[in-house]
């Protein structure tokens, strides 16, 4: 048993000086201030759910769609940023890729190995992609796009590992995929789409949930024809993903979509290998990506993802939108959690609740990090 005492962010607000219990990997109980001691005593700093990244192609030089096997190397390091839960992101690929990062998946789950494992769990894959529009490719290959059928997605669900697709629901076929998928609890993203305002709310009707880092690979917001990102703004059934950088999207700029969205937004990072490296050339996918201190493009400029660590991006947010701590965190934890269907597990420091738990100091930077009442994390120890 594990009892941590700081300033604890929880459903009701900020609960000063409070307790944490953590037993057998669940918050046992959260309470006031307590006579016994804490094992960690941190009064002065913050204690907030896990934060949970809904795409993230690789890390410390290992790029998932080159290599699948390599998502439990950087899951070990991933905690450094206050990371707890991830969908590793495979981009536009082959659809023997797709199997082969499904297999990698199902041969070694987190329960399995929980007794030596020390990192972040993976919670599904993210395939971005091959059902893209190539008008809108960034940074994919085109010539692994194709267009949506039901057969090549036969295999495709939660219980083989896939737990959301980015597609562009403008193409032809897109609606019975978008609708299968949903029937089988995929949550389906629109994305590198130059859908109409009209095509994404028939794609939203037919099960689309997410929109896939808004503004990016997609047609500007036009005053006569709004588009997809007029339509993610719109529509309260969907959550939208965004890429807090500073480079992506203009901070004025995310601080219209905060304050026009801002309980639907999720923060992603997008990071490529290059996160957690200095700059050099790494893969994404099938190209290699030249990246500096701050941005990561293909040769011909175009913006291949991002370094961005998670609990940068929380400050950033912050930074940006003047949006509070509490509204900063539930855009990276409770905000991705329900979309994923663990409203009731993740998320939250509640009791019952998984013990998937950061500690940030007073200016908002890691202390510790844990995953299943586990310490995985701690910048004393592994500094």
């Amino acid at each position: 048993m594990l009892t941590i005492q700081a300033q604890l962010l929880t459903p009701d607000g900020l609960l000063q000086d409070g307790v944490v219990v953590v037993d057998d990997g669940r918050i046992t109980a959260v309470s006031p201030p307590s006579l016994s001691p804490a094992t960690v005593y941190a009064p002065d700093h913050f204690l907030v759910p896990g934060f949970i990244d809904l795409q993230l192609n690789g890390a410390f030089g290992l790029d998932f769609t080159r290599q699948p096997e390599t998502i439990w190397a950087v899951a070990e390091r991933l905690p450094q940023y206050g990371v707890t839960g991830f969908l590793p992101t495979v981009i536009t690929c082959p659809l023997a890729t797709v199997q082969k990062a499904q297999a990698v998946m199902a041969q070694q789950t987190l329960g399995q190995r929980r007794s030596t494992f020390a990192g972040a769990e993976p919670l599904g894959l993210h395939l971005e992609g091959p059902f893209l529009n190539p008008q809108k490719k960034g940074a994919h290959n085109p010539h692994h796009m194709q267009l949506p059928t039901l057969t090549a997605i036969a295999d495709w669900s939660p219980e083989t590992q896939v737990r959301l697709v980015t597609l562009a629901p403008e193409l032809p076929g897109a609606l019975p995929v978008i609708t299968a998928l949903a029937e089988r609890g995929v949550i389906v993203s629109a994305g590198h789409s130059v859908a109409s305002f009209a095509q994404a709310k028939t794609g939203f009707a037919a099960g689309v949930r997410y929109g896939t880092h808004l503004f990016n690979a997609m047609p500007g917001l036009h005053h006569r024809e709004p588009g997809l990102v007029g339509a993610l703004l719109d529509d309260a059934r969907v959550s939208i993903g965004i890429i807090p950088d500073g480079i992506h999207v203009h901070p004025a700029l995310l601080k219209l979509v905060w304050q026009a969205a801002g309980p639907r937004l999720n923060v992603v990072t997008d990071a490529m290998a290059a996160l957690g490296m200095p700059p050099g050339a790494y893969d994404l996918g099938d190209f290699q990506v030249t990246v500096d201190e701050t941005t990561c493009r293909l040769p011909d400029g175009t913006l291949a993802g991002s370094i961005l660590g998670m609990d940068t991006a929380v400050r950033n947010l912050i930074t940006y939108t003047g949006c509070t701590l509490a509204e900063a965190v539930a855009a990276v934890t409770a905000v991705p959690a329900d979309l994923l269907g663990m409203r009731q597990q993740k998320g939250r420091i509640a009791p019952g609740y998984d013990a998937d738990l950061v500690l940030l100091t007073p200016d908002l930077h890691i202390a510790m990090t844990m995953v299943h009442g586990h310490v995985v994390y701690d910048v004393m120890r592994d500094a």
